[in-house]
């Protein structure tokens, strides 16, 4: 299995001036061969086949960066022609724009090209980089590949992808298990009653946002106070960024620790933010980010993630007696049903759908080890 680890790099000035000259052939290729490709389908109906090597006679400063960088551009380009063709609702690829403010670049680990020892890293053309290890890697972990990232706040990091050989994963018998219902206020509600309690960082940080981007906005653009503040601003949304990361990736733990099969609903997350003007809030929890996490930490301990039917009615559905209430509305935040039980419109969703996730797993538990 492919295992990736991102770390911070320090470049110093020389470095950077190459990975700037870096990105700008690989933008340069990427947008030269698709305008190729594109004009040869639209004359003759063909694919045309186009390498970045055709270019270096024509573009000499092309040979000043990693030419295994170019190569996968093409790739790339390749794979993104494949996924439109195959599902055009992937979009026809789209020319790269100088002006975006996240820019990268992948090569390819040959011949010890790529290094990382004593907090250094050696990566192709760039020589020995300081990097900021923060965790060990797996000792039978096969480096493959780097990424080398510049984020919007001027930060640098490299993301090492590694070959590691797949362990055998022991299937766990199923003892403990949990619904998990979407709330928009908490991140979601289990069937256990807790609420996750999630802090809200975006709507923390929205009024220093707010004021970074009133100041960004009297400042004239182009000028290198606009830049500088341009940076401020981009800080404030990485470290918001951070946050969120850092809260789900630790919640998703705790809950692969303790149980041995999570059910939750499969939402239409953009349908919910766009037609019930629900975005900010929906963003800002991260629950597909979130849900992703689930799934991999899950899977390499031998359990389980079920996803129920987004149509099931599992808010509307009775935890007690089963009977739907078809006329319960989004504000009424109190279940209350005709047999007399009375709870919390989200506690009785997640425990509906720990049910449904059960009921579709074919999985019977024990009263006692049921999370409701």
């Amino acid at each position: 299995m492919n295992v990736v680890y991102r770390f911070r790099i320090y470049p110093n000035k020389i470095q950077q001036e190459l990975f700037a000259k870096t990105f700008g052939c690989v933008r340069f290729v990427y947008n030269r061969m698709l305008a190729e490709k594109k004009e040869c389908y639209e004359k003759t109906g063909k694919n045309l086949k186009v390498t970045p090597a055709k270019y270096k006679a024509e573009f000499p400063w092309l040979k000043e960066v990693d030419s295994l960088a170019l190569c996968n551009a093409q790739l790339h380009l390749q794979t993104a022609y494949k996924n439109f063709f195959r599902d055009p609702s992937f979009g026809f690829p789209k020319f790269k724009s100088k002006k975006n403010p996240v820019k990268s670049y992948t090569t390819n680990s040959v011949n010890g090209n790529i290094l990382l020892k004593d907090g250094k890293l050696k990566l192709p053309k760039a020589g020995w980089i300081r990097i900021r290890q923060h965790r060990k890697i797996r000792e039978d972990a096969c480096l493959k590949g780097a990424s080398v990232c510049l984020e919007a706040d001027g930060r640098y990091y490299v993301s090492l992808l590694y070959f590691c050989e797949e362990k055998p994963v022991e299937i766990r018998n199923i003892r403990q298990a949990v619904g998990l219902d979407f709330s928009m206020k908490e991140l979601y509600v289990d069937s256990n009653g807790k609420h996750a309690g999630y802090p809200h960082y975006f709507r923390n940080s929205e009024e220093k946002l707010a004021k970074a981007q009133r100041k960004l906005s009297h400042c004239r653009k182009g000028s290198n106070r606009y830049k500088k503040q341009q940076k401020k601003v981009a800080r404030i949304h990485t470290h918001i960024a951070h946050q969120r990361k850092d809260y789900l990736h630790k919640e998703s733990r705790k809950i692969t620790n303790f149980y041995d099969i999570v059910c939750i609903e499969d939402l239409d997350l953009k349908t919910m933010s766009g037609e019930h003007h629900f975005g900010k809030s929906v963003h800002d929890n991260g629950w597909r980010m979130f849900t992703d996490f689930l799934q991999y930490k899950l899977e390499r301990e031998g359990k389980k993630l079920v996803r129920i039917d987004r149509w099931y009615p599992s808010s509307r559905t009775c935890s007690c007696c089963g009977k739907i209430k078809h006329d319960l509305k989004l504000e009424e935040r109190v279940y209350l049903c005709s047999c007399g039980n009375r709870m919390d419109r989200d506690e009785n969703a997640s425990v509906n759908i720990c049910r449904e996730g059960l009921r579709i797993s074919g999985i019977i538990l024990e009263k006692s080890e049921k999370a409701s």
